[in-house]
Formats: structure tokens, C-alpha cells, sequence
């Protein structure tokens, strides 16, 4: 293959940069994509998805798989970078221009040396992580049927290039997203005693949640309630008859994540009893904590160094990554690439130093090679 791969792999990260689309619409991304598999002699597989597209290298019954996630955010950028966004309102505030960039560098390389591979690698665009989910589309299509690990990488703006981030164990918090609809009976708000006021009643219930990580859960583990939305009334002389709250729970272990979420229902329950009025609660997010395996963990390691890189012990974060459904089918390995000190991830001043790419398709490469060949 007589091809530049750092100069290929960049110039396509400034197209997807300036070319957004968000989950579920990565239409022109993933057809982008495919043309870069297809063109360069990737095979790639007819699974049955709406965006998103899975290539294969090389041949045999041992498989690994290495992904990226290829959606965007509706933000609005506000770099001055030469190649920003050309789609008002979306942004790759979070990297996966680059997750795409470095993982399509690493199939390039990996088909140079497809005639050497040990096994056979799946090359794995997924749509709609930020929905979140968008890795349930891949299962369910059936790509991970065959496959024994799996490697993912996230741009992080806390190191600077030629630095990665690896740990064992949980890395990224499960995420529950929640919608809570009290309803009473709504009254003039000069006679409180003829009605139920939902807005007392939510009050009561966003105090009492609070206790669930101050007093429930073990204080060594990390868990966040957060009630972020509240709607409730239309004027003000009227107590309203209904008041609606969503939000989210974060937590890092299986115990803490059940814990956490029934005793929000019971305290949602509880009040609602206490005033004699309805509550429903709907969990319309539910993706699980990651949790790298840590023999995976000691072959990243390995990795890492032999390809040049800077290892730090990478911090555990309560935000969200779906690359968990994943791990909960096999064994998983999710790494932090520093892509340059940035504004953080999901600002709109957020950027990745395009020179991390190269290096960081080499060291996803190297790990998928390394997967197949050990014993």
C-alpha cells in the first residue's frame, strides 16, 4: 500500500471535523467512512445499520475489535481553527473526529501487515454514543458475536501529546437518566388547603434524594445525584397539579448502582404516599460503569511503552461512556490518548492537536496486533 498514512488520517479528521452530524444522523459520516475502508482494500461487513460501519482485516478464528464512536454535539464551536465546524449549532466538542481518524489510521496499518496478522481484527465506526447507546446498535446487529476483547480510545485534553492514560477496573460511571411526573390536584394558589401543591411535594423530594450519596451509599465509593431540570406551574396564582424533574445518577460499582436507584424510587414513593398524591418515574437511560480488564490493562501497558508513549494512571471520571455495553459482553480495554492541554471535553473551545493521531493510531494498532498474537 503506497499510501501516506499520518498525511491520509489527518486530512480526514479535518473533514469530519468540519462535517458534524449528531447520533443517529451520521449519514454523510458513514459514508465517508466506508469509502475510506472500501478504498483502501478493507472488507467491509453487511451488518444491518442505519449509520455506523464495521470493516474486518485478516483471516482465522481469533478476533479482536478496535472503535470508535463518530457523532457529534449540539454546540456551537467557537475555535478559530482553519477546519472548523461548517454545520451551525453541531460540534465535535468531544473528540470522535479523531477517535475515527486514529482508529481508520490503525486499519490502514494493520492492512499493511494483514498477510502477518495472527487472526482477525474488526474495524468498528459506532454511531450515537453521546445519545447514549449507540454501541446496543452494534450488539444487536451481531458484530461482537465473534469477537474475544475489544479496544477503545478517548482524546483527553489533560495530557499533552505522546501521553496515555491507562487503569484497571472502572473508569467512566454508569449512567441512569431519570423523569419524574408527580401529579395532585391543582388550586388557587390564595387556598393551598384545596389542593396538593406538586411544587412543595417536588421540593420535599429533591431534599430527601440528596441522602442517598451523603448517607447510603459506602463514602469510599463515587456516586452523584443531580436533578437538573424542574417544570412545574404556568402563573402565579395557580399551584399547579403537576410537577415533572429529570436528571441523573452516576455511580461506579454494580452495589452502589442498585442501591442508589431503589432507594430513589422508594423516596420518590415515600413522599408521594406522604402527601397522597401519584408519582411516576421513568428511567430512560441506563448504560453500565466501564470497567477495563486488567489483564488487558498490563498488554496496553506493554504497549504503550514499546511504542514510545508516556504512561500516567489515568483519573476516573463520573461522566458516561456507552463503550461499557461492550465490556459487559467481553473483556474490554478503554484508553485515554492526550491530544494537547485544551479546553475540556463538550466546550465549545474544545480542540485535539492533530498530531496525536499518528501516534495514537500506531499504539491501537500495535495493541490489536499484540491481542492475537499472545498465548
Amino acid at each position: 500500500m503506497n499510501l501516506d498514512i499520518k498525511e491520509y488520517i489527518e486530512k480526514e479528521f479535518y473533514y469530519l471535523h468540519s462535517h458534524p452530524e449528531l447520533s443517529y444522523k451520521e449519514i454523510e459520516t458513514t459514508k465517508r467512512l466506508k469509502e475510506d475502508l472500501q478504498s483502501n482494500g478493507i472488507k467491509v461487513l453487511p451488518y444491518e445499520l442505519d449509520t455506523g460501519v464495521v470493516g474486518e482485516i485478516g483471516s482465522g478464528d481469533k478476533t479482536v475489535a478496535i472503535r470508535a464512536d463518530i457523532d457529534a454535539l449540539p454546540v456551537t464551536e467557537e475555535t478559530t481553527l482553519p477546519y472548523k465546524s461548517l454545520t451551525p449549532g453541531v460540534m465535535h466538542a468531544c473528540g470522535h473526529d479523531s477517535h475515527a481518524a486514529l482508529v481508520l489510521g490503525a486499519a490502514l496499518l494493520l492492512k499493511q501487515q494483514e498477510d502477518k496478522l495472527k487472526g482477525r481484527v474488526k474495524i468498528i465506526f459506532q454511531p450515537a454514543e453521546e445519545a447514549p447507546g449507540g454501541a446496543q446498535k452494534i450488539i444487536d446487529a451481531g458484530a461482537l458475536d465473534d469477537v474475544q476483547a475489544i479496544f477503545g480510545a478517548h482524546s483527553c485534553p489533560l495530557y499533552e501529546v505522546g501521553t496515555l492514560g491507562l487503569t484497571g477496573g472502572p473508569t467512566h460511571a454508569a449512567v441512569e437518566k431519570f423523569e419524574v411526573h408527580f401529579e395532585g390536584s391543582g388550586t388557587h394558589a390564595a387556598h393551598p388547603n384545596l389542593g396538593q401543591d406538586t411544587i412543595l411535594i417536588a421540593s420535599h423530594f429533591i431534599t430527601a434524594v440528596q441522602s442517598i450519596v451523603s448517607r447510603e451509599i459506602d463514602p469510599i465509593d463515587s456516586a452523584v445525584v443531580s436533578i437538573t431540570h424542574i417544570q412545574a406551574g404556568t402563573t402565579w396564582n395557580v399551584i399547579p397539579q403537576t410537577a415533572f424533574l429529570e436528571g441523573t445518577i452516576r455511580t461506579y460499582t454494580k452495589d452502589s448502582r442498585a442501591k442508589a436507584k431503589k432507594r430513589f424510587e422508594e423516596i420518590a414513593k415515600g413522599v408521594a404516599a406522604t402527601f397522597g398524591i401519584r408519582v411516576s418515574i421513568k428511567w430512560t437511560v441506563e448504560i453500565p460503569a466501564t470497567f477495563n480488564d486488567y489483564k488487558l490493562l498490563e498488554l496496553a501497558q506493554k504497549t504503550a511503552l514499546s511504542t514510545g508513549f508516556k504512561v500516567e494512571e489515568a483519573p476516573r471520571s463520573l461522566g458516561g461512556e456507552d463503550f461499557s455495553l461492550y465490556q459487559e459482553k467481553i473483556p474490554g480495554f478503554f484508553t485515554l490518548v492526550g491530544t494537547g492541554k485544551s479546553y475540556p471535553n463538550h466546550n465549545p473551545k474544545f480542540s485535539v492537536d492533530p498530531s496525536a493521531l499518528f501516534p495514537a493510531a500506531k499504539y491501537v494498532a500495535e495493541l490489536a496486533k499484540a491481542y492475537l498474537e499472545a498465548e
